[in-house]
């Protein structure tokens, strides 16, 4: 979906244009409208917090650095992170890290926002907390948010619209509302992979 690569078969649509049959300048330009968290952060260890963040806007806009800084100090803020420009990534917790990566997926103010399992490697404090960070920023973006994610919590409390994927068959099993597919789903696996994720007491009607 991101361009990363090249589906084995089918084609992603944005907005109505097929992205892998575009022209590389146009597939560039779909591109740049979207946003990636990587699972690790994927943050330059040798580059300041505020040099990660203010990459792409070096790379991809004419602004002065005056602008790019004021837009780096804002972008961090919105994460949490005020102050940490000068911070480098061996110097905050692998929390700060992801919101990091966050802030820098969102510098060029995206249309979409791609996160792959967010919280890998995250106590359930911190997943809570990214998880109200994404919504957050959903909401003061607007943004259209996909998260890849096996964590239940985070399953019922970001997605409104989930596709759950098979690994025997390869392919899409189920669609939906996570919360009507616990309850209404046809497909076993899924409403077995979803009851563990159930509030005690609750049933099978969260």
């Amino acid at each position: 979906m991101t361009g990363l690569v090249r589906p084995a078969g089918g084609e992603v649509f944005y907005d109505g244009r097929p992205f892998w049959a575009a022209e590389d300048d146009d597939r560039v330009a779909i591109q740049r409208r979207l946003g990636i968290l990587f699972q690790s952060g994927a943050l330059w260890s040798s580059l300041t917090l505020g040099e990660n963040v203010g990459l792409p806007l070096g790379q991809y806009t004419t602004l002065a650095p005056g602008e790019i800084g004021a837009l780096v100090s804002l972008k961090l803020s919105l994460v949490g992170l005020k102050g940490f420009d000068d911070f480098y990534p061996s110097e905050i917790s692998g929390g700060m890290k992801k919101r990091a990566g966050l802030a820098r997926a969102i510098a060029l103010d995206p249309d979409i926002l791609f996160f792959d399992e967010p919280s890998a490697g995250l106590d359930p404090i911190s997943s809570k907390r990214l998880d109200d960070l994404i919504l957050e920023l959903r909401d003061a973006l607007g943004a259209t948010i996909i998260v890849v994610t096996h964590e239940l919590a985070s399953i019922f409390a970001i997605a409104d619209n989930a596709v759950f994927l098979d690994a025997e068959t390869h392919t899409a099993i189920a669609r939906g509302n996570p919360r009507q597919l616990l309850r209404d789903s046809d497909s076993p696996k899924v409403r077995e992979f979803l009851r563990r994720g159930e509030p005690p007491g609750k049933g099978d009607a969260p």
